[in-house]
């Protein structure tokens, strides 16, 4: 991560910097001088991996993808354009079309018994779920009642 950051804060003489904005190459450079990469390298690691087995299970997509496309900004913010326009995109198309989890994924069984902010246990219309999950379901709902 260091020499990743020492790379692309540079300027070089003649064609354009890695970053063009220079508000982030002076973030970069703020971090950069303070060794955040010592914490940050294994911080950006966890949630590469955080999100892509969220993705992969389908627990949490919208939520998984909405980071995703943050880390996917940060990574094109500094320059390193690969594929990350493209998985960009995806991240978005995946948060426009989050309530397709709560039918494939383990969103099924947790966005009815964890409910949404806006509106709990009404906005996802899943089936109910059968066997061990429903009694797990219906102990969860049961102890956050009492929580409550």
């Amino acid at each position: 991560m260091q020499r990743f950051w020492e790379r692309i804060v540079q300027v070089p003489a003649q064609g354009r910097p890695p970053i063009s904005y220079g508000w982030y190459r002076d973030f970069i450079q703020f971090m950069l001088d303070r060794e955040w990469y010592t914490w940050f390298a294994p911080l950006v690691a966890f949630g590469e991996v955080a999100v892509g087995l969220a993705l992969i299970v389908g627990a949490f997509v919208a939520v998984a993808a909405l980071f995703g496309a943050f880390m996917n900004f940060n990574f094109m913010l500094a320059g390193t354009a690969s594929t990350n326009p493209v998985l960009f995109l995806l991240a978005v198309a995946l948060i426009l079309a989050w309530k397709v989890g709560g039918y494939i994924g383990l969103d099924r069984w947790l966005l009815p018994v964890l409910g949404t902010p806006w509106l709990p246990d009404v906005l996802i219309e899943a089936p109910e779920p059968v066997g061990w999950p429903r009694r797990l379901a219906a102990r969860l709902r049961r102890s956050w009642r009492r929580g409550r």
